[in-house]
């Protein structure tokens, strides 16, 4: 199985930045292993289902990794609003 490259990730991750990248790669994860961990985001239940064990190991890492990514871009919401000034 070949492990990732940067190439391969920033094909298929969106919004990971250099860190991110190397933190991935650091994981020592194939392509397949990236695969598992997108499918466990994406919608947990069907791989449930279909019996298989919860992610584990380097997938479980990816896991963690992509989901901290998903809470970064679930904080880019719409700006706040200014607090009103006194006059």
């Amino acid at each position: 199985m070949r492990r990732l490259s940067r190439d391969d990730i920033v094909k298929t991750v969106d919004r990971a930045d250099d860190v991110t990248i190397a933190r991935i790669i650091g994981t020592g994860a194939t392509v397949d292993e990236l695969a598992e961990a997108q499918a466990w985001l994406a919608n947990d239940e069907p791989m449930i289902n279909d019996l298989r064990p919860l992610a584990h190991g380097r997938v479980r890492e990816l896991v963690d990794i992509l989901s901290e990514i998903d809470e970064d871009g679930d904080e880019d919401g719409p700006a706040p609003s200014p607090a009103p000034t006194e006059n």
